[in-house]
């Protein structure tokens, strides 16, 4: 069986974070390890309070995995501070394991994630990663990126590693569609799914990611993996439970499975 590690934030609610990557790695059949960042009081309402771990204790709970396991794809969630960052990078910085880096910032009830002057420091793990999946957001702190800005476009061709623009809704005339941007070796990939009018998007985005991570584990290629996981977020979020008083969880269960 595949190992795939998650180095990310506990979200109480079981939404997102942690809970939300090892639920989607069992849904793909790959056995989730975790190391945890930030420890977070929080519902579909928001963010009440965290608890953050200490670097030394990160990079002991990352190694600890790393020295018992073949660990075949890691995927990195909230980080926090620049201190987490740099405790993080001093670990992954000669491995060889493809990494899926989800830059989190603010989460859907719009809790800040991510310190702002961690915002630089998060630039330096680009260079070791297979891949980051920045929303339009994200991708605007980090790149200056604005869709339908072509000038804009110059920092995320010029990134060190392929970069994932989600969530760009778009109007067609069959209906609205989800677009996601890969850009990766100069060219540009599209993936859309039809959009969908709901309020139930806890935790996509670190399902999203770590469903790409599942799925490079298993030997896809990355375009294959992205495509796979995206279906995967859609019939989440398709049959997301209805539960919670704010951004709804999703339901991982009913992700359709490849592999």
């Amino acid at each position: 069986m595949k190992v795939v590690l998650s180095i990310a934030g506990s979200d109480s609610c079981g939404g997102a974070g942690v809970q939300a990557d090892l639920k989607t790695f069992e849904a793909f059949g790959v056995f989730g390890a975790s190391a945890l960042t930030v420890i977070t009081a929080q519902n579909t309402t928001g963010v009440r309070a965290l608890e953050v771990l200490s670097p030394k204790f990160i990079k002991e709970q990352i190694k600890a995995v790393l020295e018992d396991f073949e660990v075949s794809a890691i995927k990195i969630g909230m980080l926090y501070s620049v201190e987490i960052i740099q405790a993080v990078a001093e670990v992954i910085k000669d491995s060889k394991i493809p990494i899926i880096l989800d830059p989190v910032f603010i989460s859907k009830a719009g809790s800040p994630l991510l310190k702002p002057e961690a915002i630089e420091e998060m630039k330096t793990l680009f260079e070791y990663a297979t891949l980051i999946t920045p929303n339009m957001y994200e991708a605007k702190e980090l790149f200056g990126y604005t869709h339908g800005d072509t000038s804009s476009l110059v920092a995320v061709q010029n990134a060190p590693c392929p970069v994932l623009i989600k969530h760009q809704l778009l109007e067609m005339p069959s209906g609205a569609v989800s677009i996601d941007q890969l850009f990766k070796d100069g060219r540009k990939a599209i993936f859309r799914s039809p959009a969908i009018d709901t309020s139930n998007l806890h935790g996509t985005g670190c399902s999203y990611s770590s469903a790409i991570a599942a799925n490079i584990a298993l030997g896809k290629t990355l375009e294959e993996a992205i495509e796979i996981a995206k279906d995967f977020i859609y019939q989440a979020i398709q049959n997301a439970p209805n539960i919670g008083h704010g951004a709804g969880v999703i339901h991982h269960k009913a992700g359709v499975c490849h592999g």
